[in-house]
């Protein structure tokens, strides 16, 4: 087994945030994503997509995307759970988890990729418009999820799972997008300083 690693872009750091709170290890292979590494002969034949992370079992077959290798250990190491412990759980976390992927770490990503100099080679063409367009939408977002959190510690419930993994990649984002968490809103920024301090988010 072996995980393609892509250093502290948010997808990999996702699965070693998910892996770490599992006590997990898996040998990793790190992807030069500065160097265009992901978008080599050798890695698109692993991911024809050319994105990191990727899981490579030992019977050859290729995991993709995040939450699918998320999935993938859950179903193998069920404690702790991290995708909720019954039915009404496995949904609220489920909804949660889409919702900070799609609102939250998608629109950072749009805004990052799409008005950070670094980005311009891989981000073909940059529209800085639509990194504006974003900005208005991330804070509509971050507005819902202080009020969410107003009653309750984690994102989807009393437990921490995969969305408040998503949801702290999602705002840590933020710094390079030059975005940032209005001071107003003390119920997301104690959600942020908690997670953050957990052992995981060093990962």
């Amino acid at each position: 087994m072996k995980l393609y690693d892509g250093g502290r872009a948010p997808n990999p750091r996702r699965v070693k945030i998910y892996l770490a709170e599992k006590g997990l290890t898996v040998p990793m292979e790190q992807v030069d994503l500065g160097q265009m590494a992901h978008k080599s002969a050798e890695y698109t034949a692993i991911n024809p997509i050319q994105q990191v992370p990727a899981l490579q079992l030992d019977d050859g077959t290729i995991i993709c995307e995040s939450i699918a290798i998320c999935r993938y250990f859950e179903a193998l190491h069920p404690e702790p759970p991290l995708f909720g412990r019954n039915a009404k759980e496995a949904a609220l976390v489920d909804m949660w988890q889409r919702r900070m992927e799609f609102r939250l770490l998608l629109q950072v990503a749009h805004v990052f990729r799409n008005s950070h100099p670094a980005m311009k080679e891989m981000e073909v063409p940059q529209v800085p418009a639509w990194a504006e367009a974003n900005k208005p939408r991330v804070m509509e977002f971050l507005a819902v999820l202080d009020r969410e959190l107003k009653d309750r510690p984690f994102i989807a419930g009393d437990r921490y799972t995969v969305a408040d993994i998503t949801g702290l990649v999602g705002i840590d984002f933020m710094k390079p997008a030059k975005l940032a968490v209005p001071d107003t809103m003390s119920n997301l920024k104690r959600w942020h300083a908690e997670v953050s301090a957990r052992p995981s988010a060093k990962a």
